[in-house]
């Protein structure tokens, strides 16, 4: 059975219905790791469910990953769309559409 490892630091990000993590975590020997989970509520005849998707990105991939994202949402913004203003998501907003004042980092 797979041990949770310790959680060093915690940032959420809210996306509408998705939610995303991204959390800090260390091994056993010291070393550290990042998890990005996307979580997405689902509703059910009896309540809600969540969704959840995770990515594990270890130390050594750390400079390639960024880079790839950095060059993907670039070319999104100057190639694809330059003339949109991706300022106006700046601000969190809660799932009703209402300015997130919460500064919870964790969804433990």
């Amino acid at each position: 059975m797979e041990r949770e490892q310790e959680e060093i630091f915690s940032k959420r990000v809210r996306a509408g219905k998705r939610t995303y993590f991204f959390d800090v975590k260390t091994t056993r020997s010291n070393d550290y790791y990042l998890t990005i989970t996307e979580s997405k509520r689902k509703y059910k005849e009896d309540g809600f469910t969540y969704e959840k998707h995770k990515i594990f990105l270890y130390k050594e991939d750390f400079n390639k990953f960024m880079a790839a994202l950095n060059e993907s949402v670039d070319h999104i913004k100057t190639e694809l769309m330059p003339e949109f203003d991706f300022t106006q998501f700046d601000r969190d907003y809660d799932e009703n559409g209402e300015e997130d004042d919460n500064d919870e980092l964790s969804w433990k």
